[in-house]
């Protein structure tokens, strides 16, 4: 199901689809790509966000908008008003990314925590590939519950608080090792 936010489309981040954004990011990736070309001073970029934005609210003819695809029409505008170099260091930067636990959780079946957090582990790098610096994670419950539905009643209630355990400790192990990286990455879990 797609919820579009206004008339912005909904953006495709990997797997995953974001509505309801605001333009930070935007100024964010400009702002990295003009230091990165040694324009500190560059002094267009809320007119570019700007403009941006106006095509994705006024212009934009799809419903879901590729990530990639955004930036690389970003790119075509940078270049197309004399700014080559900060085109050419532009990368996409997602707005922050929300996901259900429950999609790795239904994906991997119920007594399959193995694999569950395989997956988990190439959503995050997906993610983290696509441009996403910032993840949310929610539904832990609900995915607990998948993941040991076959368990007896009394035996699920113990094996479900160790495997939230075993989650949360995942998600921090994950986020620990991505502030080593070269792109920074936040994760954070609802709980």
């Amino acid at each position: 199901m797609i919820c579009l936010a206004g008339n912005f489309p909904a953006l495709q981040i990997a797997n995953q689809q974001v509505a309801g954004y605001d333009a930070s990011w935007i100024d964010e990736a400009l702002a990295r790509a003009a230091i990165a070309s040694n324009r500190q001073d560059f002094p267009f970029i809320d007119e570019i966000r700007d403009g941006i934005i106006h095509y994705l609210e006024n212009r934009c003819p799809l419903r879901v908008f590729a990530l990639e695809d955004l930036f690389e029409r970003m790119r075509v505008m940078l270049r197309k008003i004399g700014c080559q170099a900060i085109a050419d260091h532009l990368t996409p930067l997602a707005p922050p990314v929300t996901v259900s636990l429950v999609k790795s959780a239904r994906e991997a079946g119920n007594g399959y925590e193995l694999v569950f957090f395989k997956i988990l582990s190439e959503e995050i790098d997906a993610l983290k590939l696509a441009g996403a610096e910032t993840i949310r994670f929610r539904d832990l419950d609900e995915c607990v519950a998948l993941l040991t539905s076959d368990q007896r009643s009394r035996r699920r209630q113990k094996v479900g608080e160790q495997l939230k355990a075993e989650i949360i400790a995942f998600l921090k192990r994950f986020h620990k090792q991505a502030l080593t990286a070269e792109r920074k990455l936040t994760l954070t879990l609802d709980l």
